[in-house]
C-alpha cells in the first residue's frame, strides 16, 4: 500500500483544514487507517484512527470534538477534518495503514510522507 497525504498548510487559530490520505496498491478498504502527528522535539503520537469499515474510531482527548476522521473506500481515501485549530495542533501529520485496527504505532505497516500543519496564534 502506498499512501499520499495532502491538505496541510498555514491557518490561523480557530480555522479549519481537511487532510486527505490517498492510497494505491493493495485493497485499501481492508486496512485500518490512522493519522499521527509529530511536533518538533516531541514523540509521534496517534491523533485518530478508523477501522476498515469505518465502524470504529478513536480520537486522542486533545482533539475530541474538533477533529473528524472518515473514509471513502470507493475512492481509497481517508480524510481528517480539523476544525477549531489551535497552535498546539502544529505538527507534521502522517497517515498510516495497518491490517489490524489499533492504537499502537507498530500496528501500522504502511506510512505516507507527512504534511505540515501550522496554526498561528
Amino acid at each position: 500500500v502506498q499512501l499520499q497525504a495532502c491538505g496541510g498548510g498555514l491557518v490561523q487559530a480557530g480555522g479549519s483544514l481537511r487532510l486527505s490520505c490517498a492510497a494505491s496498491g493493495r485493497t485499501f478498504s481492508r486496512y485500518a487507517t490512522g493519522w499521527f502527528r509529530q511536533a518538533p522535539g516531541r514523540e509521534r503520537e496517534l491523533v485518530t484512527a478508523i477501522s476498515w469499515s469505518g465502524g470504529n474510531t478513536y480520537y486522542v482527548d486533545s482533539v475530541k470534538g474538533r477533529f473528524t476522521i472518515s473514509r471513502d473506500n470507493a475512492k481509497n481515501t481517508v480524510y481528517l477534518q480539523m476544525n477549531s485549530l489551535k497552535p498546539e495542533d502544529t505538527a507534521v501529520y502522517y497517515c498510516a495503514a495497518g491490517v489490524d485496527y489499533g492504537l499502537i504505532r507498530r500496528q501500522y505497516d504502511y506510512w505516507g510522507k507527512g504534511t505540515q500543519v501550522t496554526v498561528s496564534s
